[in-house]
């Protein structure tokens, strides 16, 4: 039970000071009668709170950066008119700054015996899951005197999946496997492992290409043809640990990585390619395997959805041979980590002899554009400081790339918006080359 404002304005204006009752209390203060009756009335006439009926229904996923739209069906089973103000409680991270008040507070009025349903549009601003709290109801009688209140547990899950902002980029690289496919008229021959078709030698084939018995038993010259390897194994391996937390703009490096995985791994069930995801620091984060070329994609997004960075350093060998054990034949393993040098002298070069031996890795990591920047800062001491440090910082990453590059690895090394496109460019290239 609680006084209201305007029932504490017309106290302030009676000549005696309203006296409040509740269990617990001695007794009664002062009283003035005719406010006292209006407010007994008024309390008696609002509607109770406990016994109202809540269910929800609803968005149970959305993209980061969407909305999700949350009902709350409320029903009032007593005999009274409900007139509440409504709260329905979510995390902080479930609205963009500055809107929570205006999302999460309803009016609503419910006849005796009746429902109504109230929807909260919700914007997250992470990935995860967003568990509802509480509902809080202040049911008020017909003059606004007093009120009731009261709050219901009404449990709900909102996961927030990655936002995919790569996918714009799917149609063209979509375009350029239908090229390596040889669905289109701009075919591209002499290449792949896989035979195709023969066809008549044009200026500009590839001499290694002409099929001479073919071309022995009619008049023109005969030349054989290729199409990209199907059914392919594709591993991504996404580095959780502490590298992974930091912030490249406004988001972490792993939301980067994320981002060309999904975009990968769409391309490469478009292509035929069977693909599995292993999210790994110490232990296993995250582990899709075996899903249908319809089903990995969702798959994918939703095993994502809950990963965030470890504050540990990455088992290397814990990682190595994970990746061996999920992938136990020959695999395409594209491994999104850092270029950093000490992770990776320190840690990947010793093991990666064994992921090599058996598969070809692919190593994909995210640039801070502000490095780049920063190179060609000019003007006054510190900026010229900043530039010497970029410099280094620079070298150390190309030297590490080299590195790896004498092991056989391929590098992918961009940029969070060129990462994805440009990992998606380097599987064509494999594909094409018959590397798979």
């Amino acid at each position: 039970m609680a006084l209201t404002g305007r029932a504490a304005l017309l106290a302030a204006l009676g000549s005696l000071p309203v006296g409040i009752w509740e269990p617990g209390w001695t007794g009664i203060l002062a009283v003035n009668a005719p406010l006292a009756v209006a407010c007994a009335c008024d309390f008696a006439l609002a509607a109770p709170v406990r016994r109202l009926g809540l269910t929800r229904s609803g968005d149970t996923s959305v993209r980061l950066g969407d909305a999700a739209d949350v009902t709350l069906t409320v029903t009032n089973p007593s005999r009274r008119l409900l007139r509440a103000r409504l709260r329905d409680a979510w995390p902080p991270s479930s609205w963009q700054p500055g809107t929570e008040v205006a999302a999460s507070r309803h009016r609503l009025t419910v006849p005796a015996g009746e429902r109504r349903r109230v929807t909260t549009r919700l914007r997250p601003t992470r990935r995860g899951d967003r568990q509802a709290d509480r509902v809080t109801i202040r049911s008020y009688g017909p003059l606004g005197l007093f009120s009731r209140q009261g709050t219901h547990k009404v449990p709900w899950t909102v996961r927030v999946l990655p936002p995919f902002t790569s996918r714009k980029h799917l149609p063209s690289k979509l375009a350029r496997l239908r090229e390596l496919d040889g669905r289109t008229s701009v075919l591209t021959r002499g290449e792949g492992t896989e035979f195709d078709s023969l066809r008549e030698y044009v200026p500009g084939d590839d001499t290694r290409s002409i099929d001479w018995r073919a071309t022995a038993r009619q008049s023109t010259v005969a030349v054989r043809t290729w199409r990209p390897e199907r059914d392919r194994h594709i591993l991504l391996v996404l580095d959780t640990g502490r590298t992974s937390a930091g912030r490249v703009g406004d988001a972490p490096r792993l939301d980067a990585s994320m981002d060309a995985a999904l975009l990968l791994a769409a391309l490469a069930s478009r292509a035929g390619d069977r693909v599995d995801l292993l999210a790994y620091d110490r232990r296993v984060r995250a582990l899709v395997q075996g899903r249908a070329a319809g089903d990995v994609l969702p798959s994918l997004v939703n095993a994502m959805a809950t990963l965030e960075p470890e504050l540990v350093e990455t088992d290397a060998r814990g990682l190595t041979a994970t990746a061996l054990r999920t992938a136990p034949r020959r695999s395409l393993v594209i491994l999104l980590t850092t270029l950093d040098a000490a992770p990776v002298e320190e840690g990947l070069l010793p093991v990666l002899s064994q992921l090599t031996q058996r598969h070809t890795v692919l190593v994909a990591s995210v640039a801070d554009p502000h490095i780049a920047h920063m190179a060609t800062a000019r003007g006054n001491t510190d900026a010229v400081y900043e530039a010497a440090a970029a410099a280094q910082a620079q070298t150390e990453r190309h030297r590490t790339a080299e590195q790896l590059r004498r092991h056989g690895v391929t590098i992918v090394d961009a940029t969070p918006e060129a990462l994805a496109p440009a990992l998606a460019d380097a599987y064509l290239a494999l594909k094409a080359a018959g590397r798979l």
